[in-house]
């Protein structure tokens, strides 16, 4: 009796603690140095870069010139929110004659912007179901 207690005292344990383990995940394309060493401005195309980086994230919305590769990895632990462990964002500059043109790292310093619970008010009435229902008895124009 008192080793089936010891076992499930240590089934339990270990379960909770792995319970806790933290998820890795990473979303997007995290570009790393030596694939930017690879790129040379004036040399590579666009055919160039979808080859060695793949496919942009996204492009910029009014110049079909400029791709952005956004990448991210996070970390979450239990219930808690996912932590930012690595970020980074890369922008691709192309010419009209689809050649690279520079390519810059952007700083991806961020403001921990906290979440506000309250509500908005909005404008109109607060009718409860039986008013909206009932409302509208008596209001209908007879037809002609």
């Amino acid at each position: 009796m008192k080793n089936l207690k010891l076992t499930s005292f240590a089934i339990l344990t270990a379960a909770g603690l792995a319970a806790c383990t933290p998820t890795h995940n990473v979303r997007g394309n995290l570009i790393e140095d030596y694939q930017l060493e690879d790129i040379q401005a004036g040399v590579d195309g666009r055919s160039d870069i979808l080859r060695k980086l793949g496919s942009p994230t996204t492009r910029a919305p009014f110049d079909d010139d400029v791709w952005y590769y956004l990448g991210q990895e996070t970390e979450k632990r239990g219930v808690f929110d996912p932590e930012v462990k690595n970020e980074r964002v890369v922008v691709v500059f192309f010419n009209d004659d689809g050649m690279v043109e520079k390519i810059e790292d952007v700083d991806t310093n961020r403001m921990n912007i906290p979440v506000a619970r309250d509500k908005t008010h909005t404008s109109g009435n607060e009718m409860t179901v039986m008013q909206q229902l009932l409302g509208n008895i008596g209001r209908f124009k007879p037809p002609e």
